[in-house]
């Protein structure tokens, strides 16, 4: 009988660190770009009345590169409330399926909501390192709920800041994220009163809300800017306006993705403000070098992260590696 990891939120936390999530997911966006690693886009049902919506994530990664010793499946169902921050609940709820590649014996099933908030945060990082201009040390989040968190220790660790500049809905719940986050961040942390006074000057700038209107606008925007655009999953929804999308230099974990799901793109396209020729290169392609990233200073560059079934499959299969070989979570018979 084979038995089964089972691995809750504070188990993902303790096993898979920002840094390690980063690397998997960069040999995952590899492999894909290799043709090592397959996945169709993600199958979305929002009824009538519901809550929210429910989305279907399946990949498969070879037995190449890191993972050079076996193959995997993964799954994530995810349900996605917006109300939920209001009842202290994160919005995305839901597993993610590890399965061998080899017999489909399932291996892992881990809390979905914990292996979003790193891996989103993860994926940030690597197009952060890809696309930000090297000298950018200010960093302004918009939004305060668990991916604004998250992309800030994320980003922290990965990259030598000199300040953090955090800007919601009011002021009082930026001031209360800035708290929590001062004893675990080096850099400055500062409460804006304002999304305009927050990205003044940035050079990174990570928009992580659930609004379905835009949040950010061009003329806040710094040449040379670089732009993580993250809450914005559905294409009915958008955190950047239709001028911020037309001045900026496009990038995608995968471009099928980013042209059906993302709001800032979908709806600036049917202004007529944005083609597909935008699109300069999905991260794979810059990781492998068959594309470029920035190449002026003054680029605006702007990544729109839709979250991908590999990068999930890539997360929990390291969380999975490292609770195998130190321990952690529940192993059940199964």
């Amino acid at each position: 009988m084979s038995k089964l990891l089972v691995l809750s939120a504070r188990d993902v936390h303790a096993l898979l660190g920002y840094r390690e999530c980063a690397n998997a997911i960069r040999e995952a966006l590899i492999a894909l770009q290799a043709g090592q690693a397959q996945m169709p886009l993600r199958t979305v049902i929002r009824p009538d009345g519901a809550a929210g919506l429910v989305a279907l994530m399946p990949s498969y990664l070879a037995a190449a590169g890191a993972w050079e010793a076996a193959a995997a499946y993964g799954l994530k169902a995810i349900c996605i409330t917006p109300a939920n921050p209001a009842i202290g609940l994160d919005t995305h709820q839901g597993v993610v399926l590890l399965s061998s590649g080899a017999t489909g014996e399932p291996l892992a099933l881990l809390n979905a909501s914990a292996v979003t908030e790193i891996r989103t945060a993860a994926v940030s990082v690597v197009a952060t390192d890809l696309l930000a201009r090297p000298e950018a040390d200010v960093l302004a989040v918009i939004g305060t709920g668990v991916q604004a968190q998250s992309h800030v220790l994320a980003l922290q660790e990965a990259r030598d800041l000199r300040e953090v500049r955090l800007a919601g809905r009011t002021q009082e719940r930026a001031e209360q994220l800035a708290v929590s986050l001062r004893d675990k961040v080096s850099a400055a942390v500062v409460p804006c009163r304002s999304v305009e006074e927050a990205a003044a000057g940035a050079g990174i700038v990570v928009t992580a809300t659930s609004s379905a209107t835009p949040v950010l606008r061009s003329e806040w925007l710094e040449p040379g800017t670089h732009v993580n655009a993250v809450g914005a999953c559905l294409p009915t929804d958008r955190e950047l306006d239709t001028a911020t999308m037309a001045a900026g230099v496009l990038f995608a974990d995968r471009r099928d993705s980013l042209l059906t799901e993302s709001g800032d793109y979908v709806l600036a396209a049917a202004e007529g403000a944005v083609s597909p020729d935008q699109i300069r290169a999905e991260l794979g392609q810059i990781l492998t070098g068959e594309a470029p990233g920035r190449q002026a200073a003054d680029e605006l560059t702007i990544f729109e992260s839709l979250g991908l079934a590999i990068e999930d499959l890539a997360a929990a299969r390291s969380a999975y590696d490292t609770a195998s070989a130190t321990g952690g979570g529940a192993w059940v018979e199964f």
